[in-house]
Parts: C-alpha cells; sequence; structure tokens
C-alpha cells in the first residue's frame, strides 16, 4: 500500500489541474477555503500550495482576500509557440540524419500513434486527442537524443495546455486538421525533406496560434495582461 500523499500536495494537484484545464479561468478568483473544503482538509496546506502556484506564475496572492488566476497573455502564447518552432525545427534536422534503420524504427512508431489519435478524432475524445498530440511531437524530440533540450520542451507542457487549447481540441474541424497536418510531417521526416518540415511546422503552429488566441478572445477576454483586483469578500 503506497504512501499518501502529503494535504499540501493534493492541494497543489487539485488547484493545478484545474488551472490547466481551463476549469479555473484566467482572471477568476479562488480562495483557500474552497480548496480546502474540496478536499476536506484545513487551509494551512492549501496556502503551502497556492506559495507554490505562484512562484510558477500560474496564481497571484492577495493576503487575507484569496487569489487570482493569472491569464495567459498573447506574449506568452507567441513566446512558447516561437520556443516550440525552434526546438522542433532543430529536433527534425538531428532526426533526419539518423541511419536508414533508426529513422525508419521511429516513422513507424509515429505513424502508430498517428492511428491512435485518428482514433481518438472519430470517437470525440478531445482531451486524449490532446495528450495524444503532445506526445506526437514530444517522441520526435526525444529522438534528437539531446537530454537538455528534452527537458527544455517538457517546460513549456504546463504553458502550453494553459492556452485554452483543450477547449480548442473540442473543435471537430480542428481535431481533423491537426491530425493531416501531423501525418504531413511524419511523410516529410520519412523523406529527409527539413526545409519541407520547417514550412509545415510553421504553418501548424500557426494555427495552433490563431485558435489559441481566438479561444482566449471568446472565453475571458483574455489575451490581456490583466491586473485584478479581488473583492474583500473573498476568504
Amino acid at each position: 500500500m503506497g504512501r499518501a500523499l502529503p494535504t499540501s500536495q493534493r492541494a497543489y494537484d487539485y488547484a493545478k489541474e484545474r488551472i490547466l484545464e481551463g476549469i479555473l479561468a484566467g482572471g477568476e478568483l479562488i480562495s483557500e477555503g474552497t480548496v480546502a473544503d474540496a478536499l476536506g482538509i484545513s487551509r494551512t496546506p492549501v496556502r503551502e500550495a497556492f506559495l507554490r502556484l505562484e512562484a510558477e506564475g500560474l496564481l497571484r496572492l492577495y493576503p487575507k482576500r484569496g487569489a487570482v488566476v493569472v491569464p495567459v497573455s498573447a506574449k506568452e502564447v507567441e513566446s512558447v509557440l516561437e520556443t516550440r518552432e525552434l526546438i522542433e525545427s532543430f529536433a527534425a534536422e538531428k532526426v533526419a540524419a539518423l541511419g536508414a534503420a533508426a529513422l525508419g524504427k521511429l516513422v513507424g512508431e509515429l505513424r502508430d500513434q498517428l492511428r491512435e489519435q485518428r482514433k481518438l478524432r472519430e470517437a470525440g475524445e478531445g482531451k486524449a486527442f490532446v495528450a495524444a498530440d503532445q506526445l506526437f511531437h514530444q517522441m520526435i524530440v526525444a529522438a534528437a537524443d539531446n537530454p537538455i533540450l528534452l527537458d527544455l520542451y517538457a517546460g513549456l507542457r504546463d504553458r502550453q495546455q494553459r492556452m485554452g487549447l483543450f477547449a480548442v481540441f473540442h473543435d471537430g474541424d480542428r481535431l481533423r486538421a491537426t491530425n493531416h497536418q501531423h501525418v504531413e510531417l511524419v511523410d516529410l521526416l520519412e523523406r529527409g525533406d527539413v526545409a519541407g518540415y520547417r514550412t509545415a511546422l510553421r504553418g501548424h503552429l500557426r494555427g495552433t496560434r490563431a485558435a489559441a488566441l481566438g479561444r482566449q478572445d471568446g472565453r475571458d477576454g483574455a489575451v490581456q495582461d490583466s491586473s485584478i483586483h479581488p473583492s474583500t469578500g473573498v476568504d
């Protein structure tokens, strides 16, 4: 029987999951009391969890008032996607230089992943599709065999999730377009066409940018830098 998670970790996981999945939107108020009541714990471990989330840039704390979920800005969206383009383009160049056997093995694994994506798309499993989408790109970066690069890429995961993509990918048209673009990327990688891959990747990320910013506009007016002042009624 495994050890139970510390209560502060439970509070951290609970709040962070809701922020990353967009259940708690940018600019929304969250209180220690709400989380404590939901988990059946005291406020002290929740306070510790909130401090961690503040350090990660996810919450802005207001003593004796609560916390506000920090909105994702248009600048952050641009920065994340620019960084992705740099990392993924470099990784593709490294991967294309692999020997035929190693490249063939990776392409086979990516095509298996594409079949899984198609099943998820056809089933309308948007959340699972997003996880598969992230895995697809991570597989290519991992194949470049540069642990530091992979760590940098993994560090973008939370930021990407916050860009509203869970909601975006509930759109069947977006799911379909993403799946087709992934097929094109694998075809280009298999042919060793690095220049074509870069161009296709840029177009793929451009679509992601438009969807993310459009989702923000539609959800919380959110392409913003927001300085929200919570009311004194928050406990």
